[in-house]
């Protein structure tokens, strides 16, 4: 699976495939079993849409990859309701139930980020949830929001 199907999509609207954004996005790949997922890589997620929602495509997608793989009907109403109830995410989420998204963009597991140009071009791949990789998001984003016209 190179993108989700909208099918795929649990929570907010369908987002098309990289090659035809308008702006540049982030796609974090994550999974609820994965701590550094749940309490780093999701706020940090939350906050970029804060600061830049308007001007940034932004996707959680969660995997397998790396993690047990589960029949739909067991993961699709708990990431929906930590999607919608719990963490209140304000972005779109998707599932790779069978991990083969992640392993078409070559994560190295969870959480794994992937920054697009507008267009679809991959410009960074970023493994990690830890400050290292948060302050390589954080500057990649501040330098595309520069170069927008705003929100």
């Amino acid at each position: 699976m190179e993108w989700p199907s909208q099918e795929d999509f649990v929570h907010g609207d369908p987002v098309a495939p990289p090659c035809g954004w308008d702006r540049p996005g982030l796609v974090m790949t994550f999974n609820l079993e994965c701590s550094g997922c749940v309490s780093r890589g999701i706020p940090f997620l939350k906050r970029l849409h804060s600061e830049f929602g308007g001007r940034v495509q932004l996707l959680a997608v969660h995997t397998s990859w790396g993690h047990r793989q589960l029949p739909r009907e067991d993961v699709e109403p708990t990431l929906l309701k930590f999607s919608r109830d719990f963490a209140r995410l304000p972005f779109p989420v998707a599932l790779d139930l069978d991990g083969s998204f992640a392993r078409h963009w070559n994560t190295e597991g969870t959480p794994h980020w992937l920054a697009f140009a507008p267009g679809g071009e991959l410009l960074r791949s970023v493994y990690g949830s830890q400050e290292n990789a948060q302050t390589r998001l954080q500057y990649l984003l501040q330098e595309w929001a520069g170069q927008g016209d705003g929100p």
